[in-house]
């Protein structure tokens, strides 16, 4: 299965970054693990509280995009989660693939609010949402459950009014050349 096998691999890149919930990696990362995952994800998106978007590279898994934790009515919100296999990072394809779920959350979902909380240690991931418009909102102190310790998160949010071109004409511009 393409992506128990892809998150096998990635299991010294990805691991200090994602929730435990009190199993080992391989044991969460099965192809029985996968399809109990899929049916959650599925129920959740039938129901509207969560967008789950596989990233593909050259007709290849290569990461996910999860806009999860959705809420409409006066709070209009959604939490941000992404993961990119190690083999194609640093390539711009996470941002890309982020930009396009913002502007898919902001237009055609209707939120006004997306977040993202990222460990202060994940440089990577802070950089990725600065450079594409999400202004730091503050500390989350022993937030979540992650590699087997309650971690401290930095919590990052984008209003649907912060760049009014939409987030993908953002990440475009700052293209070179």
């Amino acid at each position: 299965m393409e992506w128990s096998r892809l998150r096998l691999e990635n299991e010294d890149w990805l691991q200090r970054w994602e929730p435990s919930n009190g199993m080992p990696w391989r044991e969460r990362h099965t192809p029985a693990a996968y399809r109990a995952m899929r049916r959650v994800v599925a129920r959740r998106a039938r129901l509207g509280t969560s967008l789950p978007f596989a990233l593909r590279v050259e007709g290849r898994l290569a990461g996910q995009v999860t806009l999860d934790n959705v809420v409409r009515g006066a709070l209009r919100s959604g939490y941000l989660g992404y993961w990119i296999d190690r083999s194609v990072a640093g390539r711009g394809m996470a941002s890309l693939a982020v930009a396009l779920v913002c502007d898919h959350a902001f237009s055609a979902v209707g939120l006004h609010r997306v977040e993202a909380d990222i460990r202060p240690e994940n440089l990577p991931s802070q950089r990725l949402v600065e450079r594409l418009g999400f202004q730091r909102e503050g500390l989350l102190r022993r937030y979540l459950d992650i590699d087997g310790d309650w971690r401290d998160h930095v919590s990052y949010a984008l209003l649907a009014e912060d760049l009014p071109g939409g987030v993908f004409a953002h990440w475009r511009s700052r293209i070179p050349g």
